[in-house]
């Protein structure tokens, strides 16, 4: 579902830029949450830096940036892709990789939604070619659930995926937070993912996230 292959991995996202106040999402992170953009509005949520090391090669991603836009009352249409930077030497220049097109959907409304017990979404949708990497085309299918108290927020997401290189996929993750009501929350992800015709991972992340 999302950039796949990650042996290690340090995500900072010292900023995330939001037209919208009422969606928590947390791409590009490589899960997300239970809430939507409202209908009309525009999300833009942004990762200046990220590094990736697998084995000897080593990955500048920056930015990352995805574009979320509500299409109707608890759905809304995401967008995302990010510029990749070879450090290992060889061949230079960028490459457009994690193209993804989706449609997110709440499928019970709970904490994420100022209601009680947890939020509950689906997201499903395409994993585009990229320029010069990301070769072919893919699809997932992701069940995500959130609850919210008001000393931390976890995100646990499960995700069917068929690659671009046409493998089944496996992915699962959670996402946890602090505070809601800091002005910066820290925010920590892990994930295992298994492509059953090649490697699993295994991967630590950790950034900050604008609480406003």
């Amino acid at each position: 579902m999302r950039a796949k292959g990650r042996a290690a991995a340090f995500a900072v996202a010292a900023a995330f830029a939001c037209w919208c106040g009422g969606a928590q999402a947390y791409r590009p992170f490589d899960g997300t949450d239970a809430a939507v953009a409202e209908p009309g509005q525009v999300e833009i949520e942004f990762a200046p830096a990220e590094y990736l090391r697998e084995g000897r090669v080593r990955t500048l991603f920056a930015p990352s940036t995805v574009l979320n836009y509500g299409v109707a009352p608890g759905w809304e249409g995401v967008v995302e892709g990010q510029v990749a930077h070879s450090l290992s030497g060889g061949p230079g220049g960028a490459s457009l990789v994690g193209n993804s097109a989706f449609v997110k959907g709440v499928l019970r409304e709970g904490a994420l939604q100022q209601k009680t017990d947890p939020s509950i979404a689906t997201e499903f949708g395409v994993l585009l070619p990229g320029i010069r990497a990301d070769h072919g085309t893919g699809a997932s299918l992701a069940g995500i659930l959130s609850q919210q108290w008001s000393w931390a927020t976890i995100h646990l997401n499960a995700v069917a995926s068929l690659t671009r290189q046409q493998h089944a996929d496996l992915f699962v993750g959670g996402i946890a937070e602090g505070p809601h009501d800091w002005p910066v929350r820290p925010v920590a992800e892990v994930f295992y993912d298994r492509d059953f015709t090649a490697t699993a991972t295994r991967s630590a992340l950790i950034g900050g996230r604008n609480g406003r």
